[in-house]
């Protein structure tokens, strides 16, 4: 988020100081693509870019790299990513040319109910609005012990090594750019009845003005004593106690207008947490090997499944209207089996199997008319062999939609050895449960909203609901695509459930519709999630829209959908970087050495 970094100010104010010019000698500047040699690295911010880079040229290989610039986006992404939350980390091992992936996801505390969002009233879900905003919301921390086991595992270098460079950069601070101040404003009416976060975020009552210099040094004391302490001063000590303390007893303003719900986190269920080395998800498309992260996030079965869809169709012969159509519906389809059957695989029995598999995806396909969308929600299938073609749905369709945050952030990093990560990490919504840690310098995540409160469909079995020990869903979809056995393409999103038609839409567009990765990143996206309305960013072009409304859609306007970091591994040994060009402020991409 950051413009540049600011050097040489004063370390003891924080939040907003003064900024002249004269302070400010300059820093990294975005480029949304960058290609040459020796590794790269894409994320949102050109700080967290640099940071990862830098790494990278002293030797680092990619996962070092990869938890330099996550560390970083939590000083410049602190509405995104940070501490308080969890994420799903995908890497490619250049030595055994294999694929591993970390389930970070945070997890239910111990108390945490099936009934736990419902208001014992009246037996309904309490409004969403009060799920986010309230202790009761935030799960147990997974990105420290993500963050740890990955470079014990396949780094180079250790914790407090990797997080010195985003220490320093908390301290010295970072230009306040206009998207960091949007964030921050339309957070200003939560983030003001919490006393530690308006003190942080809205320095003398309001957001940082762009321009200004935005300064954490509470975070930044905050990394340095987890490098030196190591990750068991959160999971089983001190800074446990205070994450707890305030997840329970949310340090409310004076003059709040919201009550925010206490927390049911103990310091037992930090404990008790544990990362997850999970089997990658894996489809063959088209010759290529797209490897992805298995349950308890659905991103890997739901773009797994919609591209086995696709696989039934010759897509690089259809005009763009079919090819977009044939899109979406593979996506509706496989939405609906997602929200019927996948949840967290230690509570739920997900058929991963049986929906990535060739027979089920033919099954599914057969139900696309070529001339005429879908009526959602659309039902799901039945996954389980045998499979016959019979075209027939199976089950009820669910009444409703999940709901999910938006926010969330990714970044991708390849080293000169090969070795690749794609990594989303998140917090929940932007701002995630507004709750800072007094003098901590991190919010807190909201990630248990990303439960369904109440089963979507009454009397149908959710695999989704709350339970003691669970693992939220969610849509994290961090992909690396291997051609012949080594890398080819590494990309990711946050969005919510739109980072799935994302990441799928920008595999599309790269592989079968002829874009280079630059502009399949660029093009203007549309979104079906077994909704009643498929959701367009403006940029779609109007001959498009008209074909798609031809054919039964409904088209529902969206800003913004996803913002992708990504890149591609290009013959002669050239990588090349890829970072959105406008959306979210745009994106920072840059290479070890430029050039080709």
């Amino acid at each position: 988020m950051a413009l540049c970094a600011a050097l040489g100010l004063a370390l003891t104010v924080p939040g907003v100081a003064s900024a002249h010019p004269a302070d400010r000698p300059g820093g990294p500047a975005k480029q949304p693509v960058a290609t040459g040699w020796g590794g790269a690295v894409a994320s949102v911010d050109a700080d967290a870019t640099a940071i990862g880079l830098d790494v990278l040229r002293r030797g680092g290989n990619a996962v070092d790299a990869a938890i330099a610039t996550a560390a970083a986006l939590g000083v410049t992404e602190p509405y995104s990513s940070g501490l308080g939350g969890g994420g799903y980390f995908v890497y490619y091992d250049a030595r055994s040319r294999t694929v591993k992936t970390i389930d970070g996801r945070e997890t239910a505390p111990a108390k945490m109910q099936q009934n736990a969002f419902l208001d014992p009233a009246t037996g309904l879900p309490i409004p969403f609005d009060q799920g986010v905003n309230s202790g009761l919301s935030v799960g147990v921390p997974g990105t420290p012990q993500t963050w740890n086991t990955a470079l014990r595992r396949w780094g180079t270098i250790g914790l407090r090594d990797a997080l010195r460079p985003a220490a320093a950069l908390a301290d010295r601070g970072f230009v306040v750019d206009r998207t960091f101040r949007d964030q921050t404003a339309a957070n200003q009416s939560r983030f003001d009845d919490i006393a530690p976060t308006a003190k942080l975020f809205l320095p003398g009552g309001q957001p940082p003005t762009v321009g200004s210099v935005f300064r954490n040094p509470d975070l930044a004391r905050t990394y340095d004593r987890l490098g030196r302490e190591g990750v068991d001063w959160l999971y089983r000590g001190g800074l446990g106690r205070e994450v707890v303390r305030t997840a329970q007893q949310p340090p409310m303003a004076p003059g709040a207008d919201r009550v925010f719900r206490p927390g049911l986190i103990e310091t037992g269920d930090l404990a008790r947490y544990g990362v997850i080395e999970r089997k990658p998800t894996r489809v063959d498309y088209r010759g290529l090997d797209v490897y992805s992260i298995a349950p308890s996030s659905s991103g890997g079965s739901t773009v797994g499944e919609a591209l086995d869809i696709l696989e039934t169709t010759d897509r690089r012969r259809m005009d763009d209207v079919t090819a977009a159509h044939y899109y979406l519906e593979a996506s509706r389809l496989a939405f609906a089996d997602r929200n019927r059957y996948v949840g967290d695989p230690a509570f739920v029995d997900v058929p991963l199997q049986g929906l990535l598999s060739d027979g089920f995806a033919k099954e599914r396909a057969c139900l696309i008319d070529p001339n005429r969308a879908a009526v959602s929600p659309v039902p799901p299938g039945d996954p389980t062999a045998p499979y016959d073609r019979r075209c027939a749905a199976s089950g009820t369709p669910e009444a409703s939609e999940p709901t999910e945050g938006l926010s969330t952030t990714h970044l991708v990093t390849a080293d000169r050895w090969g070795n690749t990560v794609s990594y989303t990490l998140t917090i929940e919504q932007t701002g995630g449960s507004a709750i800072t840690v007094p003098g901590r310098g991190f919010l807190l995540n909201n990630e248990l909203t990303d439960f369904d409160f109440a089963p979507l469909t009454p009397g149908v079995f959710d695999p989704n609901l709350p339970a003691p020990g669970k693992r939220p869903r969610s849509s994290i979809s961090p992909t690396i695509v291997l051609k012949d056995g080594r890398p080819f393409l590494a990309l990711g999103s946050p969005g919510g459930a739109t980072i799935v038609t994302t990441v799928l839409q920008v595999l599309d567009g790269r592989l079968d519709r002829g874009l280079t990765l630059p502009q399949a990143v660029a093009a203007p996206r549309l979104s079906q999630r077994n909704g009643a309305a498929t959701e367009v960013e403006p940029g779609v072009p109007a001959a498009l829209r008209a074909g798609l409304q031809d054919r039964g859609h409904v088209l529902k306007d969206n800003p913004e959908i996803g913002a992708v970091a990504a890149l591609e591994f290009l013959r002669g040994g050239r990588i090349q970087a890829v970072a959105e060009p406008t959306r979210r402020g745009g994106g920072a991409a840059g290479v070890v050495r430029p050039g080709g």
